[in-house]
């Protein structure tokens, strides 16, 4: 049993991080908090030059599989970093005007982190579970941060009631789980679920419990229902980083879970997250179209996300005509998907940082706010409109790419309707992002005073800008990490047994 504690070194700093930006906090005066910000974005960022190069070709575990270290793990531990370094940077500004304790704010922050880092290594349900609720627990706080803001209070309590009931349901299926299989592990219960001709029903009520708690934790329809009063309660950065960074650690362990677990169940959970996909892409796109508050809007845009994303776990692996899974062109799925995430992040976090410049200059937040924004700051509107295109999945930029590749993935593995959906729910949201456009650059302001922004938001949005331009134009370099990764987590024992290759 290795028992390397060095492997876990990233994790460990980040802790050490988050304590160091609670302690700095007692030393330093009001008007000099603001350089929590920067302590904790170049913490991430040596932590991230770190964690590159202490784990890069490394293929090892902890405890017989608990912790995974390899080449998976890394791509998300490295997405998780730089998540949180565009969270915190563009959060100074907004910290400064609008958060009573920014060292418990950005102290958190870099704890939820930890949360999302583990869960992408996990190959053990229960240590999927702590990691999920370390990070459950931090966004709780994070949504309900604004105490005397009864929007937040309302987002809050609703988030932490149902996140509750979603963990007691996840909780219930891993028991069930482990009643049925022996084991938590991810190998050691596709080997049960391979062994046996037929699925029990108990362990199918277990896999639909599972199911549904990360349908909660990702806002999948019918479990969405804390994510527009949560989204529009917190503050704007955290609802940014509730956009992405929630979303994107519990795809990160649904991948490994759906991979290594239960691809031999897949004909028995398959049409489950069909079902789901269908519905949440179907929904989120077209409540979308009645919004009026631009948190609202890209909430339910982010649902209608979920349901992209969910069609690519769909497409982890076909089915033979006997119900045995292929898995032959499994990595189109788990590329695409991971491109998706990694567009949907930066495109997301772009939006929301220049919405989060708008309501610090303005105070307001509704898209009849945004009336002669390309009058008012040229940059931010020429930002803000290039990430409801790459959204929308239009060319040259990195929703189309991501969108190609993923559609694509679920074509080829015979959920050609389901491909078809997709992209007619994507021109329905192009409607609610051209409306959006359309107010910002044809609409006469009210008020025609320059929007003042940052030179710090205008290095990170610059950078955001340019990523989502080079990602949709070369994601070669992106893509080979995303093989990388992809080869890692198609290595497990479950998928080599079923492509029939040896251990």
């Amino acid at each position: 049993m290795n028992v390397n504690f060095a492997l876990l070194l990233p994790e460990f700093l980040v802790m050490g991080l988050a304590f160091a930006i609670l302690t700095a906090d007692f030393f330093l005066k009001i008007d000099r908090k603001h350089f929590l910000g920067y302590l904790a974005a170049l913490g991430l960022i040596g932590i991230l030059a770190f964690t590159l190069a202490y784990q890069w070709d490394r293929r090892d575990d902890l405890y017989q599989g608990l912790i995974m270290v390899d080449a998976y793990s890394l791509f998300f531990k490295g997405f998780f970093l730089v998540l949180g370094v565009i969270v915190v940077l563009t959060s100074v500004d907004y910290v400064k005007r609008h958060i009573e304790y920014p060292g418990e704010y950005y102290g958190i922050i870099v704890f939820t982190i930890v949360g999302m880092m583990l869960m992408a290594a996990s190959g053990e349900l229960l240590t999927a579970y702590i990691s999920l609720e370390l990070l459950s627990f931090g966004l709780y706080v994070l949504v309900s941060f604004d105490r005397y803001n009864p929007k937040s209070n309302e987002g809050g309590a609703k988030y932490i009631l149902l996140g509750a009931f979603s963990s007691a349901l996840m909780l219930y299926g891993i028991s069930q789980v482990y009643g049925l299989t022996g084991s938590t592990r991810f190998d050691d219960i596709s080997m049960a679920i391979a062994a046996g001709r037929d699925i029990s029903p108990g362990l199918i009520v277990g896999i639909v419990m599972i199911i549904a708690g990360l349908g909660f934790k990702v806002a999948a329809v019918p479990f969405h229902m804390w994510a527009p009063d949560a989204y529009e309660g917190a503050p704007i950065p955290v609802t940014a980083y509730l956009a992405v960074g929630s979303k994107a650690a519990a795809f990160a362990l649904a991948i490994r879970f759906f991979i290594a677990a239960l691809i031999p169940a897949i004909s028995d959970w398959q049409l489950i997250i069909v079902i789901l996909a269908a519905l949440t892409m179907t929904l989120g796109n077209v409540v979308a179209l009645t919004q009026r508050n631009i948190k609202r809007l890209l909430a339910y845009s982010s649902i209608g996300h979920v349901g992209y994303m969910l069609v690519g776990v769909a497409a982890l692996a076909a089915l033979a005509q006997n119900d045995n899974p292929i898995v032959h062109f499994s990595h189109l799925a788990t590329n695409g998907l991971m491109l998706h995430m990694v567009a949907y992040g930066i495109t997301n976090m772009a939006a929301f940082g220049a919405i989060t410049a708008i309501f610090n200059a303005t105070g307001k937040d509704d898209i009849e706010d945004l009336a002669g924004l390309a009058q008012r700051s040229p940059f931010i509107a020429m930002v803000l409109t290039a990430a409801l295109f790459s959204l929308a999945g239009l060319p040259i930029f990195a929703g189309f790419v991501s969108k190609f590749y993923l559609f694509n993935a679920a074509a080829t593995q015979g959920l050609l309707w389901l491909a078809g959906l997709a992209i007619f729910t994507s021109l329905i949201s192009l409607y609610y992002y051209l409306n959006v456009i359309r107010v910002m650059h044809i609409s006469e302001p009210t008020d025609s005073s320059r929007i003042a922004v940052p030179r710090l938001t205008i290095g990170v949005l610059a950078v955001l800008f340019v990523a989502m331009l080079v990602v949709g134009v070369y994601p070669a370099p992106l893509l080979e990490a995303i093989q990388e990764a992809s080869d890692a987590v198609l290595s497990s024992d479950s998928i080599l047994r079923l492509a029939g290759l040896p251990n």
